[in-house]
């Protein structure tokens, strides 16, 4: 039996384990010409202003790569810049839901690694919504797949976001309406829960 607990903006679905996969949704104010790392040997790539949505997965029960953790990880920015709005919101409706140790925040500060962290480090980017479910199963791949061929997607760069997958696509542009995010989210919990 799944339960579901929401707060505005962030949606946890799914039993008690401390894994899962997670779906961002991120808002860029200012569009950006930049790098994702390594990624495609340092192409530069396009992003026009407006919303996007990131798949990832976490699926250890302790340690960095927990849910909990990786979600914060994200929230974070590197050096002294400012964390993402919701990164509070998190931490705080993390304890409540028992999801993560009682300080998620990482230890040495962030190190970008992931190509989506290039982007999140961005103060003109902001991670808006946050659905998490909580899962031992392998979905992140199923789930991009299924939001890459989802109503008002767009692949900006294929592959991007998704180096350990380069069949898939795990960065995403996307419909800014709020009703498109609220119907995918319905979806996904009645095809992945």
């Amino acid at each position: 039996m799944h339960k579901k607990i929401n707060r505005p903006n962030i949606q946890i679905i799914g039993n008690d384990t401390q894994a899962g996969t997670y779906i961002l949704k991120i808002r860029l104010a200012e569009s950006q010409k930049m790098q994702f790392g390594r990624f495609k040997r340092g192409k530069y790539i396009y992003l026009p202003a407006g919303d996007y949505t990131y798949v990832g997965s976490a699926l250890a029960e302790k340690g960095s790569t927990s849910l909990a953790r990786r979600l914060v990880r994200h929230a974070t920015r590197s050096g002294k810049k400012q964390p993402h709005k919701i990164r509070e919101d998190m931490i705080s409706h993390f304890s409540e839901c028992n999801l993560g140790p009682q300080n998620p925040i990482p230890i040495n500060g962030k190190k970008l690694y992931w190509n989506i962290d290039h982007l999140l480090d961005l103060q003109s980017a902001e991670i808006i919504d946050v659905l998490a479910i909580r899962s031992t199963a392998r979905l992140e791949n199923r789930i991009a797949e299924f939001v890459e061929h989802y109503t008002d997607t767009q692949i900006v760069e294929k592959s991007l976001g998704a180096n350990d997958a380069p069949k898939y696509t795990h960065v995403m542009q996307v419909s800014p309406d709020e009703k498109w995010w609220d119907t995918l989210t319905k979806d996904l919990t009645d095809t992945f829960c």
